[in-house]
């Protein structure tokens, strides 16, 4: 019996360990799985957290590049969130993330912008002045960010700036108005002159002959107004192609100086051209010349009669050559030299409108110089005479720069000797 007792004692704990270990291993395969899952989740949150940093700093990356002005403000006014271009327009500290919108912006008129965007939704647009010597003016677009019950959430702040497209709108308003003034007074001219002998007027030959060069005078200055205005046109657009090619400077300076004889006859003004003869430039031969032109046939207008206008030019560190044109005449006020290259500005109005000038030779040197990645300046004192300096490339071109290529102007060439 006994036997029988151990044997089926010895069963049932066979019986017992195979349950045991069949539960005990299931125990450790569910263990290894849940270690796995835990793992792969684990690796699954790492992955979508750095998919969400990315995500993140191009956002970031994006509104900080971006040049207008973003803020966003939570429903409690407080400042969630602005870019580089917000804060540099107002000027605001560095740490602004977490402060009242209000207490930080201190507009009046943005501060009220902001109130009736929060109180009745919507988009709304405004343009606000900001405070400061530039006269900045932006427009400012609000738009309430609202829940599903309706209530604000908070304010999306958009600020574009406006100033230099204000600018551009004056400076074009200021053209066109210019130009009408400039065209209207010899038409006017052209058209009583041509009224009075059409009716009859005076049937000497003298008059009759006086009044068509007076009309013949002023179709010329329409005709060069016209041809600066294109030629000023094609500059400014980028149309005018620079055609460059090395020039030497000296003959370039005689053949204008040849076209401007009968001038310096009428004005007895001596012209010397002490340009070295084996000084060269890489420009464009026409608009060079033009450039020349203009400066010189203003130096024999409006410097001193029997005077003297000098012509020089000299290398600058082997890649710029600088040319000056100097006058002895009377100089011009230190007041209107920054804005004698402007577009229609004169010195003296009635003098260069007598002398025929159409007053856009300054501007189109400035434009031909600058095409050729020079620069064009003026020194004058009121009785001493004026100086106008501009730097040209020198040719021939340096070993290993492309043939269209336009060295670097130096910063600050030095100044050339004084006679």
């Amino acid at each position: 019996m006994w036997p029988t007792i151990a044997i089926v004692a010895i069963g049932i704990a066979a019986v017992l360990g195979g349950l045991w270990w069949r539960s005990r291993r299931g125990r450790l395969e569910s263990e290894a799985r849940a270690g796995r899952r835990i793992r792969e989740l684990e690796d699954e949150i790492g992955s979508l957290k750095d998919n969400t940093g990315r995500r993140l700093h191009r956002h970031q990356v994006f509104l900080e590049s971006m040049s207008d002005g973003v803020m966003l403000v939570d429903a409690e006014g407080r400042i969630e969130l602005v870019n580089a271009a917000f804060t540099r327009m107002f000027a605001l500290p560095p740490e602004v993330i977490g402060r009242q919108a209000e207490d930080t912006l201190r507009l009046p008129e943005f501060i009220r912008l902001l109130r009736r965007a929060h109180e009745g939704g919507g988009v709304l647009d405004a343009e606000i002045e900001l405070p400061g010597v530039d006269h900045r003016l932006v427009q400012v677009s609000v738009t309430a960010m609202r829940e599903t019950k309706g209530r604000t959430s908070g304010l999306v702040v958009l600020v574009h700036d406006l100033t230099r497209l204000k600018q551009l709108e004056n400076t074009r308003r200021d053209f066109v108005a210019n130009v009408s003034h400039e065209l209207r007074t010899p038409l006017s001219l052209i058209k009583g002159f041509v009224e009075t002998l059409l009716l009859g007027g005076p049937h000497d030959a003298e008059t009759v002959e006086r009044f068509l060069k007076t009309i013949q005078k002023h179709a010329d200055r329409l005709a060069f107004l016209i041809e600066d205005l294109l030629t000023i046109s094609k500059l400014e657009s980028g149309a005018l192609a620079m055609h460059l090619e090395p020039l030497p400077l000296r003959p370039l300076v005689d053949h204008v100086l040849e076209d401007l004889q009968g001038r310096q006859r009428s004005r007895t003004v001596r012209l010397e051209n002490g340009i070295a003869a084996g000084l060269e430039v890489r420009g464009d031969a026409d608009r060079l010349q033009q450039v020349f032109s203009n400066l010189i046939d203003n130096a024999i207008k409006y410097g001193r009669k029997d005077g003297r206008v000098e012509i020089g030019a000299r290398r600058i560190n082997g890649k710029w050559i600088e040319v000056w044109i100097r006058d002895d005449g009377p100089g011009i006020p230190p007041e209107a030299l920054n804005r004698i290259y402007e577009r229609f500005y004169r010195v003296d109005k009635a003098r260069s409108r007598e002398q025929g000038g159409t007053g856009l030779g300054l501007a189109i040197v400035k434009h031909i110089v600058q095409s050729h990645g020079g620069e064009v300046c003026t020194e004058s004192e009121i009785g001493r005479g004026t100086v106008f300096r501009l730097t040209l490339p020198a040719a021939p071109i340096p070993t290993g720069d492309p043939a269209s290529a336009i060295p670097t102007k130096p910063a600050s060439p030095p100044e050339p000797p004084v006679n």
